[in-house]
């Protein structure tokens, strides 16, 4: 976690809509919504709209996000979230199948939560 996302990870809120960046500076799409992990509170995915027709809710992993005025910056490329797998949501949580599977594609290490659901909406 960079410093930036630490001191920042209070106003989480105002992240909404915001524009999410790849690596590169390549928009990836806007920000609709956080989760994090259950036992630190900390922002671990966001998601964000794909596609013109037929859109759909892709994960982003927050690690290394770098804050901008008008943007938030991640360390992902493109190509990764055009390729990350489609996860369907129910509720506000994600399946610990689900989480590791989104781990796994954006080869991060994975580690379940002592708790049976995953990652949570952030409701901030």
């Amino acid at each position: 976690m960079t410093d930036n996302q630490g001191q920042a990870r209070w106003s989480v809120a105002d992240w909404h809509g915001k524009m999410l960046l790849d690596r590169e500076g390549e928009k990836i799409g806007k920000l609709q919504d956080v989760y994090v992990d259950v036992e630190t509170d900390e922002p671990q995915f966001a998601t964000v709209k794909e596609g013109f027709i037929g859109r759909h809710l892709t994960f982003v992993p927050l690690g290394g996000i770098q804050i901008g005025p008008n943007d938030l910056q991640v360390s992902a490329t493109k190509e990764q979230v055009r390729s990350a797998p489609d996860i369907e949501m129910n509720g506000d949580e994600l399946s610990q199948a689900d989480e590791s599977t989104l781990y796994h594609h954006y080869e991060m290490n994975y580690t379940a939560p002592d708790t049976e659901s995953g990652r949570r909406l952030a409701r901030r």
